[in-house]
């Protein structure tokens, strides 16, 4: 009997997040976490992924029960993906599993699928929570410039709203107006003058850095961890301004 890899599930507690990858995304990820896994006699099972690995029987579901369907088209897509693209090829003597094809363990060692790496590079449990549904996904598509333009775009409307500035005020004007000593509105005006200049020299130099950049061109940023380093920082400025906000 295959053994099951609930495992790469890991890295997408989320079903909704797990809903938007494409097959080929899905697809991948799987393909990583077959390899990884110790299975036995190699073997690869869609049930044994559906009943063992995210509805089983004999404990509590990883997944919302009402989007059992859905889940189960996304995997079986994934699989479709896999086998059409012979990355994976079904077991001769059980044709209901498969085995990791040649081409899908060459895949494997040239490092040419990247998602779940991405995975690694990027825990969700790091990440605010409103980023799970938009700037999470472009990171594990490889679109880092796009995910890490979307963090620091977050952080900006996420000032703006707290700070009730126009929509007119962009950027690092909006950075400094927002944590204006002494009298900004998210200035923590308990705190030494000197932390308060810090604290809206980083925001400014955070979004002049890697918000603007990413408005204007192409800055074409390949390093997954180097990307995950930025999203990471814009996750704990959008918890600043959380906290502020429920201070105001």
């Amino acid at each position: 009997m295959p053994t099951c890899i609930p495992e790469f599930i890991e890295a997408m507690p989320d079903v909704d997040v797990f809903l938007s990858l494409e097959p080929e995304e899905l697809g991948d990820i799987l393909l990583l976490k077959a390899a990884e896994s110790a299975m036995q006699n190699g073997l690869l099972q869609v049930g044994d992924i559906i009943d063992r690995g995210l509805y089983p029987r004999d404990s509590g579901d990883v997944y919302p029960s009402d989007k059992r369907r859905e889940v189960e088209l996304a995997v079986c897509e994934a699989i479709g993906y896999l086998e059409f693209n012979g990355l994976i090829v079904r077991d001769v003597m059980n044709r209901h599993c498969y085995r990791i094809s040649r081409r899908g363990k060459k895949l494997i060692e040239q490092g040419d699928t990247t998602e779940y790496r991405s995975t690694k590079a990027l825990p969700q449990e790091l990440l605010h929570s409103s980023f799970i549904s938009r700037v999470w996904p472009s990171f594990l598509r490889g679109d880092h410039d796009t995910a890490v333009f979307q963090a620091f775009r977050d952080v900006e409307v996420a000032v703006r709203t707290a700070g009730r500035f126009p929509d007119e005020l962009v950027g690092v004007n909006l950075m400094r107006q927002a944590f204006k000593t002494e009298d900004g509105p998210l200035t923590d005006i308990q705190a030494p003058k000197a932390e308060q200049e810090a604290l809206a020299a980083l925001f400014a130099g955070a979004i002049g850095s890697y918000k603007n950049p990413q408005s204007h061109r192409h800055v074409g940023i390949l390093d997954a961890s180097e990307a995950a380093e930025m999203i990471v920082l814009a996750s704990h400025l959008m918890r600043i301004v959380d906290d502020r906000a429920q201070e105001q």
